[in-house]
């Protein structure tokens, strides 16, 4: 993607089934569990590069021995630097007591970060929080095992005032107004109403407090505490906690807004954000890693028992097609289909804008996420050029000469690697000029891959600020002399803010929003622009289940071509010498290409929760009254 947009979060979660000693003897080292967070929070690097975090619990352990470690990082290279921190650790006890090297019980007993229950989780800081207490996992200590909890999470919720001040009303004094704070202290609220409540009714069955303990960890209802926790949570969230006498739960919205990914057998449970971290790193199957489903909770007992519940009653399923597009791995077998796909279903409009004329157009991308729309978007030039060719030979029949079949056969899509992203390349200045001018060598070209006079199509998969294309990308290509530069999202238009983990706050930023802007100033029609605002102010004390989206008005009057026209009006430089052209994917292909993620509120406003409408109209409010600042 040339434009910079960061995803929150990536969670990955481990339980042990069997005995530490069974990996010793299985796989060589106890620390089996901890080698494979390693390698599950690597594979998800791609969702969160600012900040990681590791946590473990081990089960059964007695009074006064450790039980619960955690080890998080904000430096450069954060899954790096806590597992650099876990084996100097390890090495270092090893080293000093040599006795530990082959008995896993005096490991387990004495060495951190050895457990049967393990997380993990890697994050992006968004508007500019990245100081160590933003990174997951979060803690909540008590004295009493049951009421550890430890909570990590891919999330956004978009009532976060509301929950916040229903736990002032429950007694609490919230240390901070976030929505990982508040949804750690929910949870925790009814965790420990939930062990108190129990631990009355064990007393009251003739056990003291010793015994107590064990029947607690048993009889836990932890679905129980999930569903009055997440009574009112309005957002996108795969939520994964561990207790600390060792249960384990991940819950996902009821829309399957966020995903979720498992995969169970004898030895392990397994929770990921991406399906392929689990296939690679566990080396099994596509069809045994399962989607957890919306509105459920995957929960697995201190005992190893797993099961399934319903938190929240499943609504129409909108699972973030932004995922597929560009957040997730592309190595996942369904999302590598889709994302050919965008490229194939984009096809007829860069036709239409070359007017045909594929001998004298060169097909490229932006590096590096876009490579597989690439890869689809040509393989549909060749069908095209295949069925052209076809007909050109049924016409001349049976006396067609060897030359004449060659010169039609030899006719085939170019392609080019044109662009080149240089990833060591850092804008470090700040000085606006000097910046712009650092910004303009992000990328390279391959010189000599067009001719003069070509067309030369490159393919991205989504265009929202249009920032690099137009101080980089465009003068760059620009360079190569084509006549004609067609700029191709495989995503449609970014229209609205994004409100359930993607950091796309505010309505300013998108270069489709300027695009309509700019409209409305040439239509004389800037009135409307005044009368959203009004609407939305009118809602702002409305319950969220009657708030209407007024900011779909700023764009009706306006078709998406008139809009993409204006876009590339927008984002050509002014000393460009080509045409440039930009083409987004439609809404329909969209769907038609990722059937089961139909989650495009971004594109069509179309909010999968209450909140949502709620959040885009302050948006709105926002960028009209000139405030610098996100709507949730």
């Amino acid at each position: 993607m040339s434009d910079a947009i960061k995803h929150e979060c990536g969670i990955s979660m481990i339980r042990l089934l069997k005995p530490l000693e069974y990996y010793k003897e299985k796989y060589g080292t106890a620390f089996y569990g901890v080698n494979k967070m390693y390698l599950m929070m690597e594979k998800q690097h791609n969702r969160g590069q600012d900040g990681a975090g590791f946590a473990s619990i081990k089960l059964d352990m007695n009074p006064g021995e450790r039980y619960m470690s955690r080890v998080r990082s904000a430096q450069q290279q954060p899954i790096q630097d806590i597992f650099a921190q876990i084996n100097e650790r390890i090495n270092s006890a090893i080293s000093e007591n040599p006795e530990y090297e082959n008995n896993v019980a005096l490991q387990k007993k004495h060495i951190p970060y050895i457990g049967e229950l393990l997380m993990g989780h890697v994050r992006y800081g968004t508007f500019g929080k990245n100081s160590i207490e933003s990174v997951h996992p979060f803690l909540r200590q008590n004295n009493w095992m049951h009421r550890n909890l430890i909570v990590a999470g891919n999330f956004n919720l978009t009532n976060v005032h509301e929950l916040f001040n229903n736990l002032v009303e429950l007694g609490q004094h919230p240390k901070e107004l976030a929505d990982t704070v508040t949804v750690m202290e929910k949870i925790g609220h009814f965790l420990d109403d939930a062990v108190a409540k129990l631990y009355k009714q064990i007393k009251k069955e003739g056990y003291n407090k010793r015994e107590a303990s064990p029947l607690i960890a048993e009889r836990l209802n932890v679905a129980k505490i999930l569903r009055k926790s997440s009574k009112n949570w309005d957002g996108g969230y795969t939520m994964g906690g561990l207790l600390g006498h060792g249960d384990g739960f991940v819950v996902r919205d009821p829309a399957g807004i966020r995903p979720a990914y498992y995969y169970k057998d004898d030895e392990i449970v397994v929770v990921a954000s991406e399906r392929p971290v689990i296939q690679t790193v566990f080396n099994v199957p596509y069809e045994e890693v399962h989607e957890l489903d919306p509105g459920h909770a995957l929960i697995i007992k201190k005992n190893g028992s797993t099961h399934f519940e319903k938190i929240k009653e499943p609504v129409e399923r909108k699972a973030c097609s932004f995922e597929r597009i560009y957040f997730s791995r592309g190595s996942d077998k369904e999302i590598y289909q889709e994302r050919k796909q965008l490229g194939k279903l984009v096809f007829p409009q860069i036709l239409k804008s070359i007017d045909g004329d594929l001998g004298n157009t060169v097909f490229s991308y932006i590096p590096n996420t876009a490579e597989t729309s690439f890869f689809g978007m040509v393989k549909e030039a060749q069908n095209y050029l295949n069925k052209l060719k076809e007909e050109q030979i049924l016409a001349l029949g049976p006396n067609i000469s060897g030359e004449e079949l060659h010169r039609i056969l030899d006719v085939r899509p170019r392609i080019e690697k044109v662009a080149i992203k240089d990833a060591k390349l850092r804008t470090f200045i700040t000085q606006d000029s000097s910046r712009d001018d650092l910004v303009a060598h992000v990328y390279d070209i391959s010189y000599g891959s067009v001719e003069k006079g070509d067309n030369l199509v490159i393919i991205d998969d989504s265009i929202v600020r249009g920032t690099t294309l137009k101080k980089s990308i465009l003068k760059i290509l620009d360079r190569l002399s084509p006549k004609k530069i067609i700029v191709v999202s495989s995503a449609p238009q970014i229209r609205y803010p994004d409100c359930y983990g993607i950091d796309m706050a505010k309505l300013e930023d998108f270069v489709a929003f300027k695009a309509a802007q700019a409209l409305h100033e040439e239509h004389g029609t800037t009135h409307i622009i005044k009368d959203i605002y009004e609407k939305c102010l009118t809602q702002t004390e409305t319950v969220d289940a009657d708030v209407v989206n007024y900011v779909k008005e700023f764009y009706k009057p306006f078709t998406a071509g008139q809009i993409s026209k204006k876009i590339a009006q927008i984002l050509s430089p002014k000393d460009i010498k080509a045409e440039v052209d930009i083409i987004y994917q439609s809404i329909e292909s969209l769907h038609e290409a990722c059937p089961k993620n139909l989650g495009d509120w971004y594109f069509t406003g179309n909010y999968p929760t209450p909140g949502g409408n709620r959040v885009v109209n302050r948006a709105f409010i926002n960028f009209y009254e000139g405030k610098n600042q996100r709507a949730y």
